[in-house]
């Protein structure tokens, strides 16, 4: 049975899609059985790995309507051997969609349930906020994974997501734990990385990841041509963080 992880903060631009990309393709490339579900409306997940978000079909949003058998909105990433149910603008609505709708806070993991048994990792890249969407992303998943940019903001973020785990927890999902916190765009040049890095370790002192991701103008780019940075730039600092980091997940579990 694979483990379904969501990728989640309650803020933007702090390298979560970049991480879900990158993490996923460098577990792949260490013979990990992969599947990635974009659930974010921006789609970037979608995009950054080659697929043409305007023009999807069977995407997660058909999924968590109930108009597409999970098995068919699965596509194949055949550069980063990583299999994806991409995602559309249309699942921005969905919450209004599904208003009124039974359980609909439990349709994401009843259709993964369904294919868990084929994958050793599923992650599901959240939208940046707290909605129906990430909601069923917390009840479908054993774990979440928090990307940490060194800066305050980012905090907030952290200290709202538990706050939002916390709910689900006592509601839906009681055994929602964290992965672990993963730090984003460090610079060990800048005196505010390092004292957020110590004040998450501080809070966090056993769910902090010791492997950071630089700032790296290659991850940057590597999303504009459809591809992880494994793959566009393999001898990248960031590929090789990625790399480090996938290792620390392995050994995790």
């Amino acid at each position: 049975m694979g483990k379904t992880i969501s990728v989640a903060l309650q803020k933007g631009g702090v390298g979560k899609t970049t991480t879900t990309i990158n993490l996923a393709a460098a577990l792949a490339e260490k013979g990990k059985r992969v599947l990635v579900v974009d659930i974010d409306p921006q789609c970037n997940t979608t995009s950054g790995f080659g697929v043409d978000k305007e023009n999807a079909e069977n995407t997660a949003y058909t999924l968590l309507l109930g108009g597409t058998p999970i098995q068919q909105c699965i596509k194949r990433i055949d550069l980063e051997q990583v299999d994806l149910i991409p995602s559309d603008k249309d699942i921005a609505a969905i919450g209004i969609e599904m208003v009124g709708v039974e359980d609909k806070e439990l349709r994401l993991r009843k259709v993964i349930e369904k294919i868990k048994d084929k994958y050793d990792y599923i992650f599901i890249d959240c939208p940046p906020s707290i909605s129906l969407l990430t909601i069923n992303a917390f009840v479908a998943s054993d774990t979440v994974l928090i990307p940490t940019q060194c800066e305050y903001y980012a905090l907030e973020g952290l200290s709202l997501l538990i706050h939002s785990m916390n709910l689900v927890r006592q509601r839906m999902n009681p055994t929602l734990d964290i992965e672990g916190i993963v730090i984003t765009m460090y610079d060990s040049r800048n005196n505010l990385s390092r004292d957020v890095i110590s004040n998450v370790k501080s809070y966090f002192p056993n769910k902090t990841f010791n492997t950071m991701i630089p700032r790296n103008i290659r991850l940057a780019e590597a999303p504009s041509h459809g591809m992880s940075v494994l793959r566009y730039a393999p001898e990248a600092t960031g590929a090789e963080a990625y790399r480090l980091l996938a290792e620390e997940i392995i050994e995790r579990n």
